[in-house]
């Protein structure tokens, strides 16, 4: 894809303002778009959609196929009849600027619970119809997904690997009497999931008919707790007794003496590499279904990555291993065509690494990543500096994973990196996060992404997520509606015809 000059904003459809305690692919999704094409926008980026496990992360995923049932819009629902005025009516907001996880999902599980019933009982045959075609079309993901989610539920939602031995083990005699056993907790969840995609691809289509394409997000490594792996433990480095016996990290950084220990199952790619790279391409061919561009998340990792023995309680005793390469991409290429990507780049490179990665995005002309917040530490060199971008790069002010330029600028910035963004911008800070934004849609780079946070100009407490912890706080951040105001639109507005960049 050759990238034209364009800008956009980062959300997840869980931060949009709702009535029921999480934002959702209803009315709020479809008057954000609006938002995005009235301010001249092109792109909304979000995060994995995927359904998440206890730590509420979309990057710790029950599946790498399946959607979030927690987004799926009541409003809808009810619309369609599969809700009534009564039991809808119940549904709450528990706190409008932030999403009360343990309480939605207990809320949302029994509506969504009701929507089913609706369906199981009063369908016509025509939507029946439509729905065995879901099921049908998508079996090759599916039935492993649900078939685990029903197991997770039988098993009052211990991990796979605490199951009883038969359980375990992915046996398609023992997935047969399952669906006889557990058919209707399968049948619901088929049926939530074609919600979600009726739903999400309706959305996306709406978004792309205002001019404005969706970058999802494919984190590459899987949660050790997911259906794919039950489902596919001969691609993993596992033992006679399916314990991992290496897992995924980062070595230790000037920023953490014993790196980062994040326990994921490590791919055989030897394995993966003999079978086509199957369970690849089909990632990749429902990421196209889902969104017009795919972020890769950790891509140096397709390069090499950082491998940890599963006894070790640290990231320290690691060490680098080839990833699949353009072996990979060269996969996908053939099975399903060419999908735009963008690949993140960014984390510790030796020069060695550096060099193989930069050769990789090159082969394949997938853009890299240049976060604005990163560049006032080293001086006129520095790459994320905006006067070093290369055209063919995606410019941020910060990503979910960085603080809010404010809470950056008041918090968790240096001394030294506050004087020289001031100077760098000639700005005395009053206005800092729209400076950023003004800097960052100043760019070279093709493409300018901000946050929501950022054009709202909110503080520390704003932030999405702060990595490496698990807390209350991560992933659960939310706006009100008021709040992307006829002023804020037309300010994003004059920025982006000001630097070339409306669509």
């Amino acid at each position: 894809m050759i990238f034209p000059r364009r800008s956009g904003l980062l959300l997840h459809p869980s931060s949009l303002p709702s009535p029921y305690g999480i934002g959702e692919l209803g009315p709020a999704a479809y008057r954000f778009i609006d938002f995005l094409n009235e301010a001249g926008q092109a792109y909304w980026q979000i995060l994995p959609l995927t359904p998440t496990d206890t730590s509420n992360s979309p990057y710790q995923c029950l599946s790498a196929f399946a959607g979030n049932p927690m987004l799926i819009s009541l409003d809808l629902l009810h619309r369609e009849g599969y809700l009534s005025n009564e039991i809808i009516s119940k549904a709450v907001d528990f706190n409008a600027g932030r999403v009360i996880f343990d309480k939605v999902k207990q809320q949302k599980n029994e509506l969504l619970v009701h929507a089913y019933n609706t369906f199981k009982n009063r369908t016509s045959k025509e939507v029946r119809a439509e729905f065995k075609e879901f099921c049908k079309s998508n079996a090759f993901w599916l039935d492993d997904f649900v078939s685990f989610m029903a197991l997770l539920e039988k098993n009052k939602f211990k991990p796979w690997y605490h199951w009883q031995k038969k359980e375990r083990i992915h046996d398609k005699t023992i997935l047969r009497s399952l669906k006889k056993d557990l058919k209707h907790v399968v049948e619901k969840h088929k049926f939530w999931q074609w919600i979600f995609f009726k739903q999400w691809i309706a959305l996306r289509s709406y978004a792309n008919t205002k001019g404005i394409k969706i970058i999802g997000d494919i984190p590459i490594f899987v949660s050790m707790n997911s259906a794919d792996v039950w489902a596919n433990t001969g691609l993993y480095y596992f033992d006679n007794n399916l314990n991992p016996l290496v897992v995924s990290g980062v070595p230790p950084d000037y920023f953490s003496e014993t790196g980062q220990l994040w326990g994921h199952p490590l791919y055989r790619w030897d394995r993966m590499a003999e079978k086509g790279f199957r369970w690849w391409t089909d990632r990749f061919r429902m990421m196209s279904k889902k969104t017009d561009i795919v972020r890769i998340d950790h891509f140096r990792g397709l390069y090499s990555y950082w491998e940890v023995p599963a006894s070790e309680t640290t990231a320290v005793n690691g060490r680098w291993v080839p990833g699949p390469g353009s072996a990979l991409f060269k996969a996908v290429n053939k099975k399903i065509g060419e999908i735009p990507i963008i690949a993140e780049d960014l984390g510790y490179f030796d020069e060695e690494s550096r060099k193989g990665v930069d050769a990789l995005q090159t082969e394949f002309n997938y853009p890299g990543m240049k976060i604005v917040q990163f560049a006032f530490s080293n001086g006129p060199n520095d790459p994320f500096l905006p006067h070093n971008h290369p055209r063919d790069c995606i410019a941020y002010t910060g990503t979910h994973d960085n603080d809010t330029i404010r809470g950056w600028y008041e918090k968790t910035s240096t001394e030294h990196e506050r004087n020289h963004a001031r100077k760098y911008m000639n700005t005395d800070g009053r206005d800092i996060a729209w400076d950023m934004i003004r800097l960052t849609w100043s760019s070279p780079a093709h493409t300018a992404i901000t946050t929501v946070q950022d054009i709202l100009n909110l503080g520390n407490e704003d932030r999405m997520n702060l990595p490496s912890t698990i807390n209350a706080q991560n992933w659960s951040w939310r706006f009100e509606a008021p709040a992307l105001t006829h002023e804020i639109t037309a300010k994003l507005l004059e920025l982006t015809e000001l630097y070339g960049r409306k669509k």
